[in-house]
């Protein structure tokens, strides 16, 4: 059992912080991408970019880590698009943003978000995205 730990620890070494406290399948998703994407871009930005980028077809971000999706497919606009036609879309920083406003709602009440029913689906959006943000700055700063 020790061994099985071990071997979960060191599966996250080498992922961002909000991935190593995600599940397994989230840490896999990133690194068989990114390794796929280093094969192909090198090892830079745009690699880790194209991990980001297949984990949010299948992962959201709530607070300091990513949950599975219910359905997977592109989280905004700008991943819809694809990244040969990004242009001025802006990502949503793992919020799935393509979610019904009901399921957004329930992200926002886990992040500490009061009253998100009162609050239009764009600022949503957007005020999960700065919780998301506070709760990954606490998490690092421990």
């Amino acid at each position: 059992m020790a061994d099985k730990h071990k071997q979960a620890e060191d599966m996250r070494d080498d992922v961002p912080s909000t991935i190593a406290r995600s599940d397994d399948k989230a840490v896999r998703t990133y690194k068989k991408t990114l390794e796929s994407a280093e094969d192909s871009y090198g090892d830079g930005e745009r690699a880790h970019r194209a991990a980001y980028a297949s984990l949010k077809h299948t992962h959201e971000k709530v607070g300091d880590h990513w949950e599975p999706k219910d359905e997977k497919g592109p989280s905004d606009e700008r991943a819809e698009k694809g990244a040969s036609d990004s242009g001025d879309s802006k990502t949503a920083q793992g919020v799935n943003a393509n979610a019904k406003k009901g399921h957004l709602e329930d992200v926002a009440k886990k992040v500490g978000i009061d009253h998100p029913e009162d609050i239009k689906k764009a600022d949503l959006v957007e005020e999960i995205e700065k919780a998301n943000a506070r709760e990954t700055r606490k998490a690092r700063d421990k």
